[in-house]
C-alpha cells in the first residue's frame, strides 16, 4: 500500500482561494437582478463622471485657447506703472533670441472713454463705455496674436485711422463695421476713428473692454512720440509662459506678466467649477456603492446559517471576510469597467460627431470634449475603493458571526 501524502501548502492555499472565489461568485449569481441593478448604478455613475469631466476639460481648454488668441503669452513692461519705454530694436532681437520664444512685438496701451455720437436725423442716441486701447505693430503682431480681424483690417488701421473692437464692446456701443467712434482720454484729447471690424474670443474680460488700432495712430493720439508701453511675447509652450517670462525679465530688466497671472482669477474659478462638478457627480457613485452594501447586507442575512455551517466546518473568519469583500469588489469592478467603457464611448462619439451649440449664445459652435487619462484613472480608482469600503461593513458582520449561537 502506498503511503498517504498530505497536500502541500501551495495546494492548500490554491484550494482556499478557489473556495473564496467560488462562494463570492455564487452569491452574485444567486441575486442576479439585484446584482445587475447594482452594477448598472456603478456603471452609470462612472460614465457620467467621466463624461462630465471630459466636457469640463474640453470647455476649459477651448476657453483658454480662445483667450490666448487675443492675449500675449508674456507681457514685458516697466516696473513703474504707466511709464513708457523707448522702442529698442536691439531689445526686440534679444527677446526673440531667447530659447522658447516664438515671436515678439512692441505695443502701446492706454485707457479711454469710447463713445458713439448721437444723430438726431437718424434717431441715434449717444452711447459710451470704457475701453483698453492697444496699439499694435501691424508687421509683428500677427505672429503674436491670433486675430485675423487685425490682419484683414490692416489698411484701415494703418492708413485711415481705424479701430477693431471687441464684439461685446461694439454691442454695448451699438456700432457696426463702418461706423464712427470717438475716443476721449483723461487729458481731454479726442480722436475719431472708423470701426474697421470686430472680434470675439469668448472671454468677456477681453471682448467687453479691448480695442486694437495701429501703434502709430495711438502714439500720435497720446503724443507718445516713438515710445511704447512694452513688448508682447509669444512662446512655443503656453504652459511655460511664467518660466520664460522670468528669464526674459532678468534678460532685459523689465517686469514680466504671464497670461496665467493676468487671468489667475478665471483659472481659479474654472478649477473650482471642475472640483464642484466632480464632487456632485461622485455622489452618484457613492449612492451606487450603498447599493453594493445593501446587496451584501441582504446576502449576509439570508446566508446566516450557511455562514455558520462553513465556520463550523473550519472556514476562518478571514475567509468569510474575503468572500464578501471579493463579492463587493466584483460588483464594483464590473460596474466600473462597464462605466469606463461607456464613458469613453460617449466622449468619443461627441468628438467624432460634435453636438452643435447656438453660436449667438456661446463662443463655441460645438460641444468640446477632452478626455484626460488621469481623470479616467482616478475615477475608476475612486469607484473601486468606494465599492470595497462599502462591502467591508457587511463583510465584517458576516465574519463576526458565532456558529455556536446561530446553530443552537
Amino acid at each position: 500500500m502506498g503511503s498517504f501524502r498530505a497536500p502541500s501548502g501551495g495546494a492548500v492555499d490554491c484550494c482556499v482561494r478557489s473556495f473564496v472565489v467560488f462562494l463570492a461568485l455564487r452569491h452574485v449569481r444567486s441575486r442576479a437582478l439585484q446584482s445587475a441593478i447594482t452594477v448598472a448604478g456603478v456603471a452609470v455613475g462612472v460614465m457620467v463622471l467621466i463624461v462630465a469631466l471630459s466636457l469640463t476639460n474640453g470647455f476649459v481648454d477651448e476657453l483658454v485657447r480662445s483667450t490666448l488668441r487675443a492675449t500675449p503669452h508674456v507681457t514685458l513692461q516697466s516696473f513703474v506703472a504707466g511709464e513708457t519705454l523707448p522702442r529698442d530694436d536691439a531689445t526686440i532681437a534679444r527677446i526673440a533670441a531667447l530659447d522658447g520664444v516664438e515671436a515678439v512685438a512692441p505695443f502701446l496701451s492706454g485707457q479711454a472713454l469710447i463713445a458713439r455720437r448721437a444723430s438726431a436725423s437718424l434717431g441715434v442716441s449717444a452711447r459710451q463705455g470704457y475701453a483698453q486701447i492697444v496699439g499694435v505693430d501691424l508687421d509683428r503682431h500677427p505672429s503674436v496674436l491670433d486675430l485675423p480681424q487685425i490682419t484683414l483690417a490692416r489698411d484701415a488701421l494703418e492708413q485711415e485711422g481705424g479701430i477693431v473692437l471687441g464684439a461685446s464692446l461694439a454691442a454695448q456701443l451699438g456700432v457696426w463695421t463702418g461706423d464712427t467712434v470717438v475716443l476721449r482720454e483723461i487729458g481731454g484729447r479726442t480722436l475719431t476713428l472708423d470701426v474697421a471690424g470686430t472680434f470675439r474670443v469668448g472671454n468677456e474680460l477681453i471682448d467687453s473692454v479691448t480695442a486694437y488700432t495701429s501703434i502709430g495712430v495711438l502714439q500720435g493720439y497720446l503724443d507718445a512720440g516713438d515710445r511704447i508701453t512694452g513688448y508682447h511675447v509669444r512662446v512655443h509652450r503656453p504652459e511655460e509662459a511664467s518660466a520664460v517670462g522670468e528669464r526674459l525679465g532678468l534678460l532685459v530688466g523689465l517686469l514680466p506678466f504671464s497670461w496665467e497671472r493676468m487671468f489667475a482669477g478665471l483659472i481659479a474659478q474654472l478649477d473650482l467649477q471642475k472640483a464642484v462638478i466632480s464632487v456632485v457627480v461622485f455622489l452618484i457613485v457613492l449612492v451606487a456603492a450603498m447599493g453594493i452594501a445593501n446587496v451584501l447586507v441582504l446576502t449576509v442575512a439570508e446566508k446566516t446559517q450557511e455562514i455558520a455551517i462553513l465556520r463550523a466546518l473550519g472556514a476562518s473568519a478571514r475567509q468569510v471576510l474575503a468572500v464578501f469583500t471579493l463579492e463587493g469588489f466584483a460588483l464594483g469592478a464590473t460596474g466600473t469597467a462597464l462605466g469606463a467603457l461607456a464613458g469613453l464611448g460617449v466622449a468619443t462619439y461627441f468628438r467624432l460627431q460634435p453636438f452643435p451649440l447656438p453660436g449667438d449664445l456661446y463662443f463655441i459652435t460645438s460641444l468640446p470634449v477632452e478626455v484626460q487619462a488621469f481623470d479616467v484613472i482616478w475615477v475608476c480608482g475612486v469607484s473601486l475603493v468606494t465599492s470595497v469600503l462599502a462591502s467591508l461593513l457587511p463583510a465584517r458582520r458576516a465574519a463576526a458571526l458565532r456558529p455556536v449561537e446561530v446553530l443552537r
